[in-house]
């Protein structure tokens, strides 16, 4: 709970983009924002009873763009992505993105 904590803590502190984390693996990268889910193709894969826990997040797979959601599952970020595929990625692996 206390890293989870902590990237709610850096979500509000990141100076430039305040609202999103971001992990890479070469040039595969998945943004999480703070900012309730709004994609209704995730949402509709869910009870609605989940769906205000949910918060946006996307993605860049080999060069593709996919739109997810995501919530909090123990020390890592679930990510339920709009063609229904879903994953973990340890929260760790997030951080404040980069300004250019």
């Amino acid at each position: 709970m206390k890293f989870a904590l902590l990237c709610a803590a850096a979500l509000l502190a990141a100076p430039a983009m305040a609202d999103e984390l971001v992990a890479s693996n070469g040039n595969d990268t998945v943004r999480l924002t703070d900012n309730p889910c709004s994609n209704e193709q995730v949402l509709s894969f869910l009870k609605p009873q989940f769906h205000e826990a949910l918060r946006e997040a996307s993605a860049v797979v080999q060069g593709q763009m996919f739109k997810a959601c995501w919530i909090l599952d123990g020390h890592a970020a679930h990510l339920i992505y709009e063609d229904g595929d879903q994953g973990l990625i340890p929260l760790q692996d997030f951080k404040a993105p980069q300004s250019a």
